[in-house]
C-alpha cells in the first residue's frame, strides 16, 4: 500500500482488465485493474462510505453458490 510504479498502460488480457507497469527494477508486470487506483470507483462502494462491507448484489451471488453446495439440493440427482 501507498507504492508507486511507472505506469505503462491499461489493457484487457486473460479476460480482465489489467494495469501494466515498470517495477523497481524495470521490469513489465501488471495486476488487475481492480487492485490498484487506476479502475474507477465502484458506485455502491462510495455511496456506502464505509457502512457496509458487502454488495447487495456479491450477497445474493454467495447464498446462490451455498444453495448449489449443499447436499441434497436436487444437483446430485438425490
Amino acid at each position: 500500500m501507498g507504492r508507486e510504479f511507472v505506469f505503462v498502460a491499461v489493457r484487457q488480457t486473460w479476460g480482465e482488465d489489467r494495469v501494466f507497469f515498470l517495477d523497481e527494477d524495470g521490469t513489465l508486470k501488471s495486476l488487475p485493474t481492480g487492485w490498484t487506483d487506476a479502475a474507477a470507483a465502484d458506485v455502491f462502494v462510495a455511496m456506502a462510505a464505509g457502512r457496509s462491507p458487502f454488495r447487495a448484489e456479491d450477497l445474493l451471488g454467495l447464498a446462490e453458490l451455498i444453495g448449489r453446495a449443499r447436499p441434497g439440493n436436487g444437483s446430485d440427482g438425490v
